[in-house]
C-alpha cells in the first residue's frame, strides 16, 4: 500500500471471515481485537495486499471526502490519504460515492469492452444539466440563445424557466412563441446513438453528447415526437433536409458512432445529391 495511507479498512461483510470459522468479517474482527493485535493484523493485511499484485492493482481508495477512486479515476494517483477497499461495490456500500462523470456501468464497460450489449437506458445520458449553477439547464439556455427576441421567464426575478420568446423552427421555418409548444430534438437521437456504440461510452461522454449544442435544436413538439429515435434514412424534417443530414453526419464522425453499412451508404448518397 502506498506510503502516506491514512488508514486501511478492508470492507466487512462479504469478505473472507477472519479467523477461519469465527463467522466474523475482517472489519468486525479488527474492532474486537486488542490494540496490539489489531496493529499486527492490519500490517499483515497491508503486506498481503502489497505482495498480491491482483488485489493491490484493484484497490479502491476512499478519500476523506467520501469519494471512491478506482484505478480509472484521474485522481487515483493523487489520492494519498485514503481508506482502502477491495472493490468499488465495497466502497459504495460504506457510503462512498463515485467522482463526477463515473458510474459502475461505465467502469464495467471500460474493463470489459467486449461485454454483452445492454438494453437502451435513457437515464444513462445525463441531460438538461446546469453546469454553471445559474438555475438555467441546457433546455433553458438553448431557448435563450435561439430566441430572436428577449425571452420572458415564468416569474419576475426567477430566470430559471423560459415561457415565451420567438423561435424559428429549423424543421419547418415556422415561428413559435410559446415554449410549451417546443421540444428539444437530439439531431442524433440518444437511442440511435446507444445502439451504435454509445452503450459502451463512459458517463461523461454520454453527458457531453446529450448536451452538445450541435446535437440539440428547438423544434415543434409534434415533429420531434414523429421522429422518435429514427435516423435520417427513415425520417427527415419537412425542410432543411440537406443541412440536417450534414449535421447528423458531423456528429456521427465526431463521436465515432458506428452506423450500419446501408445507413452509411444512404447518408453518402443523400449528401451527394445535395451537392449536385
Amino acid at each position: 500500500m502506498p506510503a502516506g495511507t491514512k488508514g486501511i479498512e478492508l470492507f466487512g461483510c462479504g469478505d473472507v471471515p477472519l479467523p477461519v470459522g469465527s463467522g466474523l468479517c475482517r472489519k468486525e474482527y479488527l474492532k474486537i481485537m486488542s490494540p496490539a493485535t489489531r496493529i499486527v493484523s492490519v500490517l499483515a493485511l497491508v503486506l498481503g495486499a502489497s505482495f498480491n499484485g491482483a488485489v493491490h492493482a484493484d484497490v479502491v481508495k476512499m478519500s476523506g471526502s467520501g469519494l471512491c477512486h478506482p484505478p480509472e479515476s484521474r485522481w487515483y494517483e493523487r489520492t494519498t490519504n485514503y481508506t482502502a477497499y477491495v472493490s468499488i461495490e465495497a466502497c459504495l456500500d460504506a457510503d462512498g460515492r463515485l467522482p463526477s462523470g463515473m458510474s459502475l456501468r461505465s467502469i464495467r464497460a471500460s474493463r470489459n469492452p467486449a461485454g454483452e450489449y445492454q438494453p437502451y437506458d435513457r437515464d444513462a445520458f445525463r441531460h438538461w444539466v446546469d453546469d454553471d449553477s445559474d438555475c438555467q439547464d441546457t433546455r433553458a439556455e438553448l431557448l435563450i440563445a435561439q430566441s430572436s427576441t428577449e425571452v420572458r421567464f415564468a416569474k419576475d426575478g426567477d430566470r430559471c424557466r423560459v415561457v415565451t420568446g420567438r423561435w424559428i423552427s429549423p424543421f419547418t421555418g415556422n415561428v413559435i412563441q410559446n415554449s410549451g409548444a417546443i421540444e428539444i430534438d437530439h439531431v442524433v437521437a440518444l437511442k440511435w446513438a446507444w445502439e451504435r456504440g454509445a452503450w459502451q461510452w463512459p458517463d461523461n461522454k454520454r453527458e457531453r453528447f446529450a448536451n452538445d449544442p450541435v446535437n440539440i435544436m428547438a423544434v415543434e413538439a409534434s415533429l420531434n415526437s414523429s421522429k422518435g429515435a429514427r435516423g435520417p434514412n427513415e425520417w427527415l424534417p419537412p425542410s432543411g433536409q440537406c443541412g440536417y443530414v450534414a449535421r447528423f453526419l458531423r456528429l456521427v464522425k465526431q463521436y465515432d458512432l458506428k452506423p450500419s453499412s446501408p445507413e452509411t451508404m444512404w447518408i453518402k448518397s443523400f449528401l451527394d445529391s445535395c451537392r449536385s
